[in-house]
């Protein structure tokens, strides 16, 4: 089987960012963060991906407001499938909204809106949304900054998100959720 090709980005990705200061006691960094936004407005951040799988990062090292951890924002397309892929990094995933499963190293664990999913280290997995009509959104958290700052690095895709669009969901585009209320 061959690997897939590297995803190439228009910029380059920040995993971990530098803690610097001119002073030991680190005061600059502190009131650098005490400053920060405390809200991050999700609606206002850009989705990437399609045409089944659509995701936004609301919070990781580039925000420059957290160093350990990566959350994000996955909305699955009726019938659509993430990439089957591992990380050494644990993730939880809380299901706003659908019905759907995932397969971890070959099982099938079926999950509904309200549910939390852990993704364990290491674990092959992928999600799927197993309705054919709705989608299926929700929330991946995970600490995958802190587990590459300490070279804890191996992550990969066996499979890459599919690039056709689910029959009869050819112009599907994801909402923010401030629009389903």
């Amino acid at each position: 089987m061959k690997a897939p090709e590297p995803k190439i980005y228009d910029e380059a990705r920040i995993f971990v960012r530098p803690v610097q200061s001119r002073q030991y006691s680190m005061r600059d960094e502190l009131e650098r963060l005490r400053n920060m936004p405390r809200v991050i407005k999700g609606n206002e951040l850009r989705w990437t991906g399609g045409p089944q799988l659509w995701g936004k990062t609301l919070i990781d090292p580039h925000n420059n407001l957290t160093q350990s951890l990566h959350i994000h924002y996955v909305d699955l397309a009726p019938r659509a499938k993430s990439q089957k892929h591992g990380h050494q990094n644990e993730a939880l995933c809380y299901i706003l909204e659908g019905k759907g499963y995932e397969i971890h190293d070959g099982k099938t664990y079926d999950w509904n809106a309200g549910d939390l999913v852990l993704i364990h280290g290491g674990c092959v997995h992928q999600h799927f949304n197993a309705d054919p009509d709705k989608p299926a959104r929700g929330i991946i958290i995970k600490a995958k900054p802190l587990y590459m700052f300490l070279n804890l690095i191996f992550q990969a895709q066996v499979e890459r998100p599919p690039k056709e669009p689910i029959p009869g969901w050819e112009d599907y585009k994801p909402i923010n959720l401030r629009e389903l209320l």
